[in-house]
């Protein structure tokens, strides 16, 4: 399933829904499509709004959070509105057009954001820029920052150059969004753990990250700004894809091919990484 989270203008004001993507590239409002199966099951109006609430929270943390049961109620929602259409008994609309809404980060609120250095091709890319050579120490062992979580853009945004720096460059990152916690996660169970996958472009202010970086901490400012983060557009469950390792990575820029790669080329795999970080760590969803 790929999973969207969106912005409705209502009179009482913005909601925030959950919303799978349909193959026309609509959105189906799964709480308010969950709210008509209860329906049909034969729940009052306003307990099938308690029961589809629950299952089918507005925040995607809380929905993957749910487990199973939001991804089985998810489902039922989505079958309901292939079979019967857009508008819920109790007349609500289930179905969104892109520009009818404002798209979100699938993620808005991440508990925690951890960026990897995965690929061997990014950091001969990225070394010289900071005038550095790769330290042996990469090969050892997988590392990471941790960026900050309020810091979240949405594709589409417009991410500001922050007024501290004077050119921005952007890293095309594949991120693997955790849906079960754990500490001293095994490499042979931890892609258990993982519930779906984004693609996460990671904006820098270079010139701020190579001085911090100089004294031995950060990247800070160099990462940490508005929308620096971006998640999306959607998040695809992790059953959608058989191969995490057998994907293309392409980037264009203004319809200039920037980028063609593959996950293939990862040198760290997330097995790895999800044991380093949930070593004597807790992690979660």
């Amino acid at each position: 399933m790929r999973l969207v989270s969106f912005e409705l203008a209502t009179p009482a004001g913005a909601l925030t829904r959950i919303g799978a993507v349909l193959s026309d590239g609509r959105y189906a409002d799964l709480q308010s499509a969950y709210r008509a199966v209860e329906i049909d099951n034969g729940a009052s109006k306003a307990g099938a709004a308690r029961l589809a609430k629950a299952t089918i929270p507005s925040d995607m943390v809380a929905f993957i959070e749910n487990g199973t049961t939001a991804l089985d109620a998810a489902q039922s929602a989505l079958d309901w509105v292939n079979a019967r259409g857009e508008r819920s008994p109790d007349g609500a609309t289930l179905i969104f057009s892109p520009d009818a809404v404002k798209l979100l980060a699938p993620i808005p609120r991440p508990p925690l954001i951890r960026d990897f250095m995965a690929f061997e091709q990014h950091l001969k890319n990225i070394y010289p820029k900071l005038g550095r050579d790769i330290p042996p120490q990469w090969y050892e062992m997988p590392v990471y920052y941790k960026g900050n979580p309020s810091a979240v853009g949405a594709d589409g945004d417009v991410v500001d150059m922050p007024p501290y720096a004077t050119n921005m460059d952007f890293e095309f990152e594949f991120a693997a969004v955790i849906g079960k916690g754990g500490t001293d996660i095994s490499r042979a169970d931890a892609m258990s753990h993982v519930y779906g996958y984004m693609i996460y472009n990671d904006f820098s202010a270079r010139e701020i990250q190579q001085r911090e970086m100089s004294v031995g901490l950060g990247p800070a400012k160099g990462k940490d700004f508005r929308r620096a983060h971006v998640f999306g557009p959607c998040l695809v469950t992790a059953d959608e894809i058989p191969d995490v390792y057998a994907l293309t990575m392409t980037v264009t820029v203004n319809g200039e091919a920037w980028t063609n790669s593959s996950t293939s080329t990862m040198h760290w795999r997330f097995d790895q990484m999800i044991a380093h970080a949930s070593m004597h760590e807790t992690i979660v969803a």
